[in-house]
């Protein structure tokens, strides 16, 4: 009898989730549920205003819809599915659910890599090279490189998931994680995960260097700009700004090197889960604060928008 006769075919996983503590899964359950609506409030609030207001519709604002966008589906690709499992205790996903899973969060995570690395570049042209503004971030280019973008996302998460997917899960179905990412279900696996982990290595590399060096490019020449500015407050205004973006930056990039760019057999699968709440909750909650809420032409959109409401509210009452 061979080896593939014993296996019997997986038609579902059960999510071992962060933790099995009862005591801390209502708490866990609020926590969760109150990042989840912050983050799609602060990220659908973002896109009305820029829809709303003419003044924000600039690459600048064009690209931050984007990574709204991307960032509401990003995290309702994996949230949703954890607060059920904290709150009724199901943690069972199918086979195609789990499939499902992981190529949006896979795909929209590479898209926001890029998005990341363009928003940067916006900067940097206007920055560094005002008067040519214009004629470099034009309507024809965002639309390409947000398109580019979102291609690039999509066949690389296909080839992750086909590649995963392909694989024969015969040791388990428990996946040791709160979600289905790439790195617990290899771990499952009983076939030959070399190919695997080669392609994720190779790919997520190629994404992290290009993307890095576009945003690390882009800063170095935005700071040689800032220290060659006679106004202390407009360099103060400027450092604040590079500041934040490159908080998250290095928040988003080092959680994604920590999780993809080592083997397999060094992962701690409780430590990864940590690194996961970050970038698959707290960054989508809080880039709509550090790319917008300190800026004040969305302040002066949102105060509009306001204005506007209690005026309406007023003839209407």
């Amino acid at each position: 009898m061979t080896l593939m006769e014993n296996i019997s075919e997986v038609t579902e996983f059960i999510l071992v989730g962060l933790t099995d503590a009862l005591e801390l899964q209502v708490p866990l359950f609020l926590i969760f549920t109150l990042i989840y609506l912050i983050t799609l409030l602060g990220n659908l609030g973002m896109i009305v205003l820029i829809l709303l207001d003419f003044h924000l519709h600039t690459p600048m604002y064009f690209f931050l819809s984007n990574l709204s966008l991307v960032d509401c589906v990003y995290a309702s690709a994996v949230t949703p599915k954890v607060m059920i499992g904290l709150l009724t205790g199901d943690k069972i996903i199918s086979y195609s659910m789990c499939a499902a899973q992981m190529f949006f969060f896979v795909a929209l995570a590479i898209i926001e890599n890029f998005l990341l690395a363009w928003m940067a570049f916006d900067r940097h042209a206007a920055v560094c090279k005002p008067l040519h503004y214009t004629t470099t971030m034009t309507s024809t280019v965002c639309a390409l490189l947000v398109t580019g973008s979102y291609i690039c996302g999509l066949l690389q998460s296909s080839i992750h998931v086909a590649l995963t997917f392909h694989l024969s899960f015969c040791h388990s179905n428990v996946v040791n994680h709160f979600f289905c990412d790439i790195p617990p279900l290899l771990a499952l696996s009983c076939s030959d995960i070399n190919t695997n982990q080669i392609v994720i290595f190779t790919l997520t590399a190629c994404n992290v260097f290009f993307t890095l060096l576009v945003i690390l490019n882009s800063y170095l020449f935005i700071f040689i700009a800032i220290l060659r500015m006679h106004s202390a407050e407009g360099r103060k205004k400027a450092f604040s700004t590079c500041a934040s973006h490159l908080t998250a930056v290095s928040i988003f990039y080092g959680t994604t090197i920590f999780m993809y760019l080592q083997p397999t057999s060094s992962h701690s699968m409780d430590t990864d889960k940590m690194a996961s709440v970050f970038y698959t909750m707290i960054i989508p909650m809080l880039n709509p604060l550090v790319y917008s809420l300190r800026n004040k032409d969305v302040k002066s959109a949102f105060k509009k928008v306001v204005e506007n409401a209690k005026l309406s509210l007023g003839l209407n009452f």
